[in-house]
């Protein structure tokens, strides 16, 4: 298996990630819930307006994305596979064929999120990678651009 196809398989089996912005000048990082969009195009996300990060990624689209495997508690943390995913965000328009496409794929993979998409201060994001650092254990470390991802994900 490659490194990135390890990358790939990471993003697409967790759902949970640390979402870093820049928040009225300072570091912001949150966690998010992400949906992955087919041949790893990018991913979703799905913010409140009244969250800190959603403010930030409204005001610059750059952003950082942190997936990892959760800790067990066994073993050495620092062996645990990891990615880092910069990029950007756009808001998708809700009048859309586009945000319609993205928020049944969201549904279908978070279920729950379901009754959020009828709030009115959610906003539906599409996260662009442009380049993400890879590393899946001691001495297993890799950098690669948003455009190699997808290429993995059309050769898996």
């Amino acid at each position: 298996m490659t490194v990135y196809s390890e990358a790939l398989e990471l993003i697409q089996s967790e759902r949970w990630a640390a979402l870093a912005t820049i928040h009225e000048g300072h570091p912001l990082a949150s966690s998010v819930a992400y949906v992955v969009e087919p041949g790893s195009a990018g991913l979703l996300f799905h913010l409140s307006q009244m969250a800190a990060h959603t403010e930030a990624l409204l005001a610059n689209p750059s952003a950082s994305l942190v997936v990892s495997r959760p800790d067990t508690g066994q073993g050495d943390p620092q062996l645990l596979p990891r990615l880092t995913l910069n990029g950007t965000v756009e808001a998708l328009d809700p009048s859309s064929e586009e945000y319609a496409a993205a928020r049944r794929l969201y549904i279908t993979r978070l279920p729950g999120a379901a009754e959020r998409f009828e709030l009115g201060d959610f906003i539906l994001f599409r996260f662009t990678i442009e380049t993400a650092r890879y590393v899946g254990g001691f001495g297993r470390a890799a950098r690669m651009t948003g455009e190699q991802l997808k290429a993995a994900a059309r050769n898996s």
